[in-house]
């Protein structure tokens, strides 16, 4: 029966990372769920699939409202662990599932049964009595759940976001001024409203809150982009682009990931993830 796990162990990945924004806690969550599923009488489990994202999605869940706890005492920005590709999506099918991680961070702000919803329905696609059953819940109380978390993200989210090539290409110019420390260039790329998130954990530099505005964007990272020996092209899930940085001995420094506005072109968020912790991991997808 391990082959029936195996075929579900994507989803359930995927499922566990966008409740949790992180890695290591969804691989965490992955083997939970198989521990679960062997220790299980599976002569009895009409729905494999249905039985493993219930058990992947409550463990989830009860590990978020533990790290929301632990995140109280985090020092700095909190970002979700990065989870990048080098595989262009405009070659290489992308899950219609994935999240970006600029939609994590939103995420963060819901509570974990209304991340759980959003996750499950906006973009895993459960219909409500499916959720209702995955989380114990009545189906009234999870349309409920399902309405506060669509118009909280609404409020927090463009309506519109840009698509691949428009995005790359603003990554790509923000990225070659950076590098090269060039202020003009950068401010010709980032939009008036950017905000820049660093996150270092306290145990690499970076800014402790958001970086607001396209003249203090653009003067950080003139001054810090230059500090950079090489980087690689990557994707993050979701179809953001993303580049890896790595100092002199090719190890890797920092992944940050971009959002374009769809209409100017220009760089409107950049998410800096430097905490070496959240690193180890980022390549998975």
């Amino acid at each position: 029966m391990e082959s029936v796990f195996d075929k579900h162990r994507g989803l359930l990945f995927r499922v566990a990372y966008s409740i949790l924004g992180s890695v290591s806690g969804a691989e965490d969550i992955v083997q939970e769920s198989w521990l679960k599923w062997d220790r299980r009488r599976r002569d009895d489990i009409v729905r494999p699939r249905a039985f493993l994202v219930r058990v992947a999605t409550n463990l989830a869940v009860d590990e978020l409202r533990a790290q929301k706890r632990r995140r109280e005492d985090y020092v700095g920005v909190w970002l979700p662990e990065p989870l990048v590709s080098d595989k262009d999506p405009s070659e290489n099918f992308v899950d219609s599932e994935d999240i970006t991680l600029g939609m994590l961070v939103v995420l963060e702000t819901l509570s974990p049964l209304e991340r759980a919803t959003f996750v499950l329905r906006e973009a895993f696609r459960f219909d409500y009595d499916e959720i209702a059953r995955i989380l114990n819940r009545s189906s009234a109380s999870v349309r409920k759940l399902a309405q506060r978390a669509r118009e909280h993200v609404r409020a927090r989210r463009p309506r519109f976001t840009a698509d691949p090539s428009t995005a790359e290409a603003a990554a790509r110019r923000f990225l070659d001024a950076a590098l090269g420390g060039d202020m003009d260039a950068l401010l010709e790329v980032v939009a008036p409203d950017a905000i820049l998130y660093n996150d270092g954990g306290g145990k690499a530099p970076a800014a402790l809150k958001p970086i607001y505005g396209a003249t203090k964007v653009a003067w950080l990272m003139a001054s810090v982009g230059p500090r950079y020996a090489s980087f690689d092209r990557a994707w993050m899930a979701g179809t953001e682009p993303a580049v890896v940085l790595r100092d002199r001995d090719g190890q890797i420094i920092s992944v940050l990931a971009f959002e374009a506005d769809p209409d100017s072109g220009l760089v409107r968020r950049a998410y800096g993830v430097v905490n070496p912790e959240k690193l180890r991991m980022s390549r998975q997808w």
